[in-house]
């Protein structure tokens, strides 16, 4: 099947769940956390909360995975203007049959509340050192590049110029399902 009708096919089906889906299903939440639940200020997605759900269990029955698989996905559009959409799934039998070893320095410099205060920082426009040295909670000059080495080292930072600081287009919005699940 060409990738034309790949996408035509996804989006008739896509519409189909829409229409068809009117149960809230999870107790009416997005999956087990979903943004806004405290408040109830977030408008009800189309199709009910678990439309992405229901389709990869759709997609993962029709290639033949009894383990089922993960997906995590994201439209961004960041406080600066900046647009990120990314998409990511994964078997199930491959991940439990992966070395995961390999992820605990990327897990280890998301591990340190200044670290995430400098993402989130620089997710929302503050980009230079010298911007970054503006924010009090981020300690000394000193203690501020030793975490941007950090995670610069780790890939969740890169440096486009000199002193000037960006989290790479394809870490945005894994960062941010990794916060996400991480919440409380």
């Amino acid at each position: 099947m060409e990738l034309e009708e790949r996408v035509a096919e996804l989006e008739r089906r896509l519409t189909a769940l829409e229409r068809a889906d009117g149960d809230r299903g999870a107790g009416g939440r997005r999956g087990a956390r979903g943004a806004g639940e405290a408040d109830g200020a977030e408008p009800p997605l189309p199709g009910g909360d678990l439309w992405a759900l229901h389709h990869l269990k759709s997609e993962l029955a029709r290639a033949g995975s009894p383990g089922g698989g993960v997906l995590y996905t994201g439209s961004v559009r960041l406080p600066a203007g900046e647009r990120y959409e990314w998409q990511y799934g994964a078997l199930t039998d491959g991940l439990l049959a992966a070395d995961w070893s390999g992820t605990s320095e990327s897990f280890a410099a998301l591990g340190h509340p200044v670290r995430l205060r400098l993402l989130r920082e620089i997710l929302g426009g503050r980009r230079t050192t010298a911007e970054l040295a503006e924010v009090d909670e981020l300690g000394t000059t000193g203690q501020l590049y030793h975490h941007l080495r950090q995670l610069t080292g780790t890939g969740w930072l890169h440096t486009p110029g000199r002193g000037r600081y960006e989290i790479p287009a394809a870490r945005v919005v894994p960062l941010l399902v990794m916060i996400t699940a991480a919440g409380p």
